[in-house]
């Protein structure tokens, strides 16, 4: 029983790291569209994109 709680700690902890390392990922992919989204509404366009437009 002594074992019991630091396995269940660990894992806890480790569960507790991956979801906020998945929030973290998530919202910052979501602040980097909105940016993008901002830049492109500005006039600012993608290198990618000029090519594809054949520019």
């Amino acid at each position: 029983m002594t074992h019991a709680f630091y396995v269940y700690a660990s894992y806890g902890f480790a569960a507790l790291v991956t979801i906020a390392v998945t929030v973290w990922t998530w919202a910052a992919g979501r602040a980097r569209r909105r940016e993008l989204a901002a830049l492109e509404a500005a006039g600012i366009r993608r290198r990618s994109a000029r090519a594809r437009d054949g520019e």
